[in-house]
């Protein structure tokens, strides 16, 4: 038995063990349920955004801007040959990088990423899984959508994407996938386990 493992047997007989643990209190529950009732809230946003740009469904996508007719699942779907960022990136950009975005809006190489990124981060956190990653790529996301934006219209720097990407975190720190999630499991499988950027 080496030094650390002896220091380890110790430590858990001294304590008595694992399940010597402190019980949950009420505060530290409900933490848990509001962290994973955001995580849902979050992940439901990027998952409608997905599908709504995917099919049309007429939230933002599919609708005409002078009648307000939706055309569901009609020419402005991605699936029947819309693109996902033409209107956003063409039209609604403003500040110092509007130039750039408007350059990249229609990009199909763009349009993937995006929707990719939508829909990844969107089912990482309903599920609870590989939340380091949703959370990093998420925020990005946010941080982007804020850019081209600028300087947003309530306020001088602070906007919703910028306060869902630090609750973002927020949640990926609070361990919120393991509560209502696959987190817990996730966590455990082996390659998982080894790469930690993976939980």
């Amino acid at each position: 038995m080496t030094t650390t493992e002896r220091q380890k047997s110790y430590t858990l007989e001294e304590t008595g063990g694992p399940a010597a643990a402190a019980p949950e209190t009420t505060t530290q529950r409900w933490t848990r349920y509001v962290a994973a009732t955001i995580r849902l809230s979050l992940g439901w946003t990027f998952l409608w955004a997905f599908l709504d740009k995917t099919f049309a469904l007429g939230h933002e996508t599919g609708v005409d801007a002078k009648t307000g007719v939706v055309d569901y699942f009609g020419p402005a779907a991605w699936i029947h040959g819309g693109s996902p960022t033409a209107g956003f990136l063409g039209f609604a950009t403003k500040g110092p990088l509007a130039d750039f975005y408007g350059n990249l809006a229609g990009n199909a190489v763009v349009d993937w990423v995006f929707m990719i990124g939508l829909l990844g981060i969107g089912l990482a956190l309903i599920l609870g899984i590989g939340m380091r990653i949703a959370a990093v790529s998420g925020a990005l996301m946010l941080v982007l959508m804020w850019s081209a934006v600028l300087p947003p219209a309530n306020n001088l720097f602070m906007d919703d994407h910028l306060v869902y990407a630090l609750v973002l975190g927020l949640i990926t720190l609070l361990g919120a996938g393991r509560t209502w999630g696959f987190g817990t499991r996730w966590e455990r499988i082996p390659f998982v386990q080894e790469h930690g950027w993976l939980k």
